[in-house]
C-alpha cells in the first residue's frame, strides 16, 4: 500500500514531541542489538511502567524482575515427566515477564507500527480499535498509550475483572459485549457499530486478520523456541512438537517458521471441548480466557497443521487449583516429590497456558513420543490476571483439599489421553480452512480470491512472513526521520 505522507508527518511529529524509538524485529529476537543508551535508561523502568521505552522489552529474554531488569536468555519452564506423565520433554516459554504480564504486547505491536510507519494511522486524530476475548486489547492499548495513540477495547463482558480493571487504568475506551470467551460474533458486531458511528476517526485492528500479528511470532517467538531447544538438547534430541491454543492463531505463526528448520516437527493447534469449531464445527461456551471461538481466524494457516486437540474446560479449572492452591502445592512437592522449583514456578500458567500444557501432554502421548522427543508451548499469561477466578472457584467449591489434590492429579494430569483429537489429512485440513467462509466472505467483507489463496498458492504465506527485514529497514527509516534514534547513539 502507498504511503500516505502527510499522515506519516503527523505521526513523527507525535514521536518527536514525545521522544518515541521504535524497536526493530531484529531487536525484539536479540536485545543485545538494543543501544546501550536504552539498556542505561531501563535500568530506572518498571516492567509494567507506562514508559515508551518499556517497547523494547516487546521480547522473551526479560530479566524476570519488575523493576529495572535488563535482558538474558529467552525465559521457559520445563516441565518433569513426573508431573506431565508423558516421556517427552514439555517445555512452555514464559510470557509473564512481557509489559503487562503477557505476549500479547508483541501481537499488537505488528498491526499498528506497521500503519503508523506506513502512514495508515494518524495519533493525532485517530483511535486504535482493539477487538479481543482478553489479553489481546491489554497488549494493544499499552502499546497504543507507548506510542502516543488512543485507545478503544471490545471485549466479552464476562471475562475475568483484573482484565477491565487494567484497562480502565491506562484509560482506554473500553465495550463489554455479551456473552463471555466464546462470543467472538458479538465483538464483531460492536466494531461494526462503531465504524458506523465514528467513520475512519477509528482503525480496526482486529488480531484475527491482522497478518502483523503472527509476523511478529513468526519473527520473534519462533526464533525463541529455537534457542531454547539448541541450549537444552541432549545428543539425539528432535523438536518433536509444539501445540498452542488456536486463539487468533497468531503464535502458531511461529509454526511457520519452525517448519522452515524442523520439517517433520507436528503442529498441533488446540481449541475448548466445550466449543469444537476446528473439530466438530460446532459451537458452545468456555471457561479458558484466551483461545476464541467459533470462527477460524483469516491469519491461520490450516495447512500448516498436522492435528487439532480438544481441551476440556472442567480439568483445566481444577488443574489451576491444584497449581495455585496450598494443598495443591503441599500434594505435588510433599508426595509426589517434584522439584519444589518447578511447583513454586507453577503460578507463571494462566487459564490459558494450563490449556497448552494439557494440550503438549496429549500430542506426546498420540504420537508415543519419547525422552529425546521435546514438545513446546507457550505460557501466554500466569495467575496474576485470574486471582478473581480463584476466588469464584473456592466459593462454589468450597476449600481444595489434600484428596480433592490428589484426585485432580491421577483425573486431569495423568489422566489425559488421546480423546478428541484428529490428525489432519488433506481433506479435514481443506475442511477446516473452508470454515473461513462463513466469517470472513459473509461477514468480513474478505473475498473468495484470497481465501483460495491462502490454500493453493504456496507463496501467499511465505510472502507475506518475507516482509520482516522490509518493515525492519522502514522501522530504522522510520526512527531517523523523527530524529530520536540520535538520542540514543
Amino acid at each position: 500500500m502507498s504511503t500516505n505522507e502527510s499522515v506519516l508527518k503527523n505521526t513523527i511529529q507525535r514521536c518527536r514531541e514525545r521522544h518515541i524509538i521504535l524497536p526493530t524485529y531484529k531487536q525484539m529476537r536479540n536485545p543485545d542489538l538494543i543501544p546501550e543508551k536504552i539498556k542505561d535508561k531501563l535500568k530506572n523502568i518498571g516492567l509494567w511502567d507506562l514508559n515508551s521505552l518499556n517497547l523494547f522489552r516487546i521480547n522473551w529474554k526479560n530479566e524476570p524482575v519488575k523493576t529495572g531488569g535488563g535482558f538474558g536468555d529467552v525465559n521457559f519452564l520445563e516441565l518433569p515427566s513426573e508431573l506431565t506423565g508423558t516421556k517427552a520433554r514439555v517445555i512452555l516459554l514464559i510470557g509473564k515477564y512481557f509489559p503487562t504480564g503477557a505476549h500479547k504486547v508483541g501481537a499488537t505491536f505488528g498491526p499498528l507500527v506497521e500503519k503508523l510507519i506506513d502512514g495508515r494511522f494518524d495519533p493525532t486524530r485517530q483511535k486504535a480499535l482493539w477487538p479481543s476475548t482478553g489479553n489481546y486489547c491489554r497488549g494493544g492499548a499499552y502499546d497504543s498509550y507507548l506510542l502516543g495513540c488512543e485507545s478503544i477495547a471490545v471485549l466479552p463482558e464476562g471475562m475475568s475483572k483484573e482484565r477491565f480493571d487494567w484497562l480502565h487504568k491506562v484509560g482506554a475506551e473500553v465495550f463489554a459485549t455479551p456473552g463471555t470467551e466464546s462470543n467472538v460474533k458479538e465483538i464483531y458486531d460492536k466494531v461494526k457499530e462503531l465504524q458506523a458511528e465514528r467513520g475512519d476517526s477509528i482503525v480496526n485492528l482486529n488480531q484475527f486478520e491482522e497478518i502483523g500479528n503472527p509476523l511478529w511470532h513468526y519473527a520473534v517467538t519462533g526464533h525463541a523456541m529455537e534457542e531454547v531447544f539448541n541450549q537444552v538438547k541432549n545428543e539425539g534430541d528432535r523438536f518433536a512438537g509444539m501445540f498452542l491454543t488456536q486463539g487468533s492463531a497468531g503464535t502458531l505463526g511461529s509454526a511457520d517458521y519452525l517448519r522452515e528448520l524442523y520439517p517433520n516437527l507436528k503442529v498441533c493447534a488446540g481449541e475448548a471441548l466445550q466449543c469444537p469449531t476446528l473439530l466438530e464445527n460446532g459451537y458452545g461456551e468456555h471457561r479458558i480466557e484466551g483461545i476464541g471461538d467459533k470462527h477460524v481466524p483469516w491469519i491461520h494457516n490450516i495447512r500448516n497443521m498436522d492435528m487439532v486437540a480438544g481441551i476440556d474446560d472442567n480439568p483445566n479449572i481444577r488443574l489451576m487449583r491444584l497449581f495455585n492452591e496450598e494443598a495443591g502445592q503441599d500434594y505435588l512437592k510433599s508426595e509426589l516429590k517434584i522439584d519444589p522449583n518447578v511447583v513454586d514456578h507453577l503460578h507463571h500458567l494462566g487459564i490459558s497456558s494450563i490449556a497448552n500444557l494439557m494440550g503438549s501432554i496429549k500430542l506426546a502421548k498420540y504420537y508415543e513420543m519419547t525422552e529425546n522427543d521435546v514438545v513446546f508451548s507457550v505460557a501466554t499469561d500466569s495467575m496474576e490476571m485470574y486471582q478473581s477466578r480463584l476466588a469464584e472457584e473456592r466459593e462454589l467449591k468450597g476449600e481444595f483439599t489434600n484428596r480433592d489434590a490428589a484426585i485432580s492429579f491421577e483425573a486431569d494430569m495423568l489422566g489425559l489421553n488421546i480423546d478428541h483429537m484428529i490428525e489432519m489429512n488433506y481433506y479435514e485440513k481443506k475442511r477446516m480452512h473452508n470454515l473461513k467462509y462463513f466469517t470472513w466472505i459473509e461477514q468480513q467483507g474478505k473475498t473468495v480470491e484470497e481465501l483460495n489463496a491462502q490454500w493453493y498458492d504456496e507463496n501467499y504465506w511465505k510472502s507475506r512472513y518475507a516482509k520482516v527485514d522490509e518493515w525492519d529497514q522502514k522501522i530504522e527509516e522510520f526512527n531517523e526521520r523523527t530524529g530520536v534514534a540520535k538520542e540514543y547513539k
